[in-house]
């Protein structure tokens, strides 16, 4: 399995002063950019042109988590703005291989999210057109939610998938990842996590990553 990955999401950072929290977490992995439409989920955060000025000054590269319905739309353009990762959710895609296969025709990895209650199994004969696979472990649309450890059979399931395919597929969890609870995903064979309170709500957002980094790692 890849070594561990933190990926800190700015949805609990300072928005006011975002260059600034993003040069706090410089040893980060990839930054974690949740974009909320108020449609797929009840809330709404930044668009396209707040990204493409994150990208500009980001320190590290850009993951973005879209949270967006007619992913298939409005996805490309993510990947055209260069970002590094552009995951879209299986529920707001009519057409996910298209859309997957278009994403890294654009230079952008191509990832793929579930919310806890979606299924894994349907997804599973298209990992060769995923470089990721997001297994949400919180309902999406808002930060600060507690870990649900129901979702860590589903985890397991795909590690499985997976490693039995022998395709090189990032398994990511977002969601109530904290130093104890990112445990339990990477035996479950979660290898990059996405951390927002656990990171910025502590005084040193750098030392977060390594503590978390350490412990995802056991």
């Amino acid at each position: 399995m890849a070594q561990c990955c933190i990926n800190p999401s700015i949805l609990s950072a300072d928005f006011v002063n975002l260059q600034a929290e993003l040069n706090r977490i410089s040893n980060a992995d990839a930054v974690h950019v949740d974009v909320m439409d108020n449609h797929f989920v009840p809330n709404l955060t930044i668009g396209l042109p707040v990204v493409q000025r994150i990208q500009a000054v980001s320190p590290v590269p850009l993951d973005a988590h879209l949270m967006i319905a007619d992913a298939d739309r409005w996805a490309p353009g993510f990947a055209d703005a260069g970002l590094a990762s552009v995951t879209f959710h299986a529920e707001a895609s009519i057409a996910p291989i298209k859309l997957a296969r278009e994403l890294r025709a654009r230079g952008a990895k191509a990832g793929m999210a579930l919310r806890p209650g979606t299924p894994v199994e349907p997804y599973l004969d298209m990992l060769a057109e995923l470089d990721m696979l997001l297994i949400m472990t919180v309902e999406p649309g808002f930060g600060g939610q507690s870990f649900l450890d129901l979702t860590l059979p589903k985890i397991r399931r795909a590690r499985a998938a997976i490693d039995g395919s022998g395709i090189g597929v990032a398994l990511q969890v977002d969601g109530g990842i904290t130093e104890e609870t990112i445990v339990r995903a990477a035996e479950a064979g979660a290898n990059v996590f996405v951390a927002g309170s656990a990171v910025y709500g502590a005084d040193d957002p750098a030392a977060a990553i390594e503590r978390l980094r350490s412990a995802g790692s056991r």
